[in-house]
C-alpha cells in the first residue's frame, strides 16, 4: 500500500472547543459533520468526517467509531475499572502500514493516542476517553526458527501465542504468568515470568524490533541497527514507538516441568523458610508463595513452584519445603508446564474491578515477613510473590533501561471485585497495606504499578537521563504518553 499523507488543512479547519469526547456517534459520511475528540493534553477538539473517511480508507484494517458495531468488542480492555472509557476512534490495525498511518494521524490531528496489546495495563494505559486506540490484536502471529534460536512474534500476540509455538517444539522464551496478556506491555516493561531466572527476563533475549515512531517512520532496532532504541526497548516501555514485530531468542526446553503448589497456613514459618531458599536456590527454581481464602475464610500461603530442569535434582532442592511441619496440602511432581502457565488464566478473566501496587524487595527479612503475615490476615487484599534473581541478576543495571537487577522478589497486593461499589474500600486496603511494605523496598515493577511522574522517573534510576535523550530524539512531542512515562526536554 501506497502511505498516505492525510489532509492537515482538513483537520486543523475541524479543531475546536466546546465538544464532549464521550458524546453519540457523528456519522463520518456525512459532508460537514466531525467526530469529537480529545487531544493530547486533555482538550476538547473534533476532527472532520473528511479527514476521518480519508484515514478509513487508507486502513487495511478497520476503524471503529462509537456506536459501529464491533466498536464495544474493538475497545475491549482488561480491567473493568477502565474499560467503561471511549475512546473516539479504535484503528484495528493488520500490518505496520496501518499503524504508520494510525500514528500520523493521531499525530497529525492532535488526538491523544493509546495502543492495546492484550489490553492488560492495570492502569488503563491500553485506553482513553476520546482518544485514538490503535489496536493490534490482530497481528498475532508467531513463527519459531529452531535453526536460528529466535521467535517472529507480532506486536498483537499474546503470552498464549508464543508459549503455543514455541513449547510445540520444545523451545522457550520467558512469557508472565497469565496466558492473556499481551507480548507488547509485558516485554516493553521487562517481563518477568517462570523460567526469568533461568533464561533471563523478556528484554534480556529480546533480539531486536519493528518500531514505529511518532514520526511515522519504521526503523529496525538491534545490536547492529539503531542499538540506542533497542537498549531504550529493554525496560523503557511504549515511550519510543509502536512496536509492530518482536525477535526474541529461544532456549532448548523440556515442556514437562517439575513443580506443583504447596499449602501452607498464612505464618511467618513458611516465609521464613522460602527467605532462606531465596539465597540458595539454583536458576532452575521458581518458587512464588500466594495468598488466598480457604473454604473456612481463613487465609491460606499456597506456594507455587516450577522447577525447569532434571526431576530428580529437583525434588532433592525442594525437598525443605515439602517436609516443612507446617504443610497442610499439595504434593509436587511431573507437571505440563503449559498447564502451569494458564492455571491463573480463569482468575484473572477480563472484567473484573482490578487494582494493584507492587514493590522489590532486596531480601525477605523477619521484619517484612511481619508485617506481610499481619496483613494478608486481615483478608482485604489479594498478594503474591515473583521470584527474580538467577540469571535475570547477571546483567548489568545499565545494560537495559531496566535498572532493577540485584533484587531478590517482586511483591504484588492486589484488589479484585466484580462490584464497582467495593473499589473505595478495596483500593484504601491495597495503599494501607503498600505504604506498611514501602520503607522496605526498593523501586518497583512498572508493568504492575503506577504512581507520580517523579516516582517514575526515579525509578528508572541513573539510567533516567539516557531515556530522556532517547524520548528527545524518537518522540519530542510526547505523542506516546499513556505509559510510565519519560517526559522529553525539547
Amino acid at each position: 500500500m501506497q502511505r498516505r499523507t492525510f489532509c492537515q488543512s482538513a483537520i486543523a479547519a475541524a479543531v475546536t472547543t466546546g465538544l464532549s469526547a464521550c458524546g453519540a456517534r457523528q456519522q463520518a459520511s456525512n459532508p460537514g459533520t466531525s467526530i469529537p475528540a480529545t487531544s493530547l493534553d486533555g482538550n476538547e477538539l473534533s476532527i472532520a468526517s473528511a479527514a476521518v473517511d480519508e484515514f478509513r480508507e487508507s486502513l487495511e484494517g478497520q476503524l471503529f467509531l462509537q456506536g459501529d458495531p464491533g466498536y464495544d468488542s474493538a475497545k475491549q480492555v482488561w480491567n473493568g475499572m477502565f474499560d467503561n472509557r471511549k475512546p473516539a476512534m479504535v484503528a484495528r490495525c493488520v500490518s505496520t502500514q496501518d499503524v504508520v498511518d494510525a500514528v500520523n494521524f493521531s499525530r497529525e490531528s492532535g488526538m491523544l493516542l493509546s495502543v492495546k496489546c492484550g489490553g492488560h495495563s492495570f492502569p488503563g494505559k491500553s485506553t482513553s476517553d476520546g482518544g485514538l486506540m490503535i489496536d493490534l490484536t490482530s497481528m498475532h502471529a508467531v513463527e519459531v526458527d529452531a535453526a536460528s534460536m529466535t521467535a517472529r512474534v507480532g506486536g498483537g500476540a499474546l503470552l498464549a501465542n508464543v508459549d503455543n509455538a514455541t513449547l510445540a517444539q520444545n523451545l522457550v522464551t520467558t512469557t508472565g504468568t497469565v496466558s492473556h496478556t499481551g507480548v507488547g506491555g509485558f516485554a516493553l516493561g521487562g517481563g518477568m515470568g517462570r523460567t526469568d531466572r533461568l533464561t533471563g527476563l523478556a528484554i534480556d533475549n529480546l533480539l531486536a524490533a519493528t518500531v514505529v515512531t511518532a514520526a511515522g517512520n519504521v526503523v529496525r532496532a538491534s545490536e547492529d541497527e539503531n542499538a540506542d532504541l533497542l537498549w531504550g526497548l529493554r525496560g523503557g516501555g511504549g515511550n519510543f514507538g509502536v512496536v509492530t514485530e518482536f525477535v526474541f531468542r529461544v532456549h532448548p526446553f523440556n515442556p514437562t516441568v517439575y513443580g506443583g503448589d504447596l499449602i501452607f497456613p498464612a505464618t511467618s514459618g513458611p516465609l521464613l523458610l522460602y527467605a532462606e531458599m531465596l539465597e540458595s536456590v539454583p536458576d532452575e527454581a521458581n518458587i512464588e508463595p500466594f495468598f488466598f481464602p480457604g473454604e473456612d475464610g481463613q487465609i491460606l500461603n499456597g506456594i507455587g513452584i516450577t522447577w525447569s530442569g532434571d526431576h530428580e535434582v529437583g525434588a532433592k532442592v525442594l525437598a525443605p519445603l515439602q517436609e516443612h511441619p507446617e504443610l497442610l496440602a499439595g504434593q509436587l511432581g511431573p507437571k505440563s508446564y503449559q498447564v502451569i502457565q494458564t492455571a491463573w488464566d480463569a482468575d484473572t478473566a477480563h472484567g473484573a474491578q482490578n487494582y494493584l501496587k507492587s514493590g522489590f524487595f532486596d531480601a525477605l527479612t523477619p521484619e517484612i515477613i511481619e508485617i506481610i503475615v499481619d496483613y494478608v490476615n486481615r483478608g482485604d487484599t489479594g498478594s503474591w510473590f515473583q521470584h527474580l534473581g538467577g540469571a535475570t541478576a547477571r546483567v548489568a543495571p545499565d545494560a537495559t533501561a531496566y535498572a532493577h537487577r540485584n533484587v531478590a522478589v517482586n511483591f504484588g497486593i492486589g484488589y479484585t471485585s466484580n462490584d464497582p461499589a467495593m473499589n473505595e474500600a478495596g483500593i484504601a486496603a491495597v495503599r494501607e497495606f503498600y505504604g506498611a511494605l514501602e520503607p522496605y523496598m526498593s523501586g518497583f515493577y512498572t508493568n504492575l504499578h503506577q504512581d507520580t511522574e517523579q516516582k517514575i522517573w526515579g525509578n528508572y534510576g541513573p539510567n533516567y537521563p539516557r531515556l530522556v535523550e532517547l524520548k528527545n530524539k524518537y518522540d519530542p512531542t510526547n505523542l506516546f504518553r499513556l505509559n510510565a512515562n519519560v517526559k522529553p526536554t525539547v
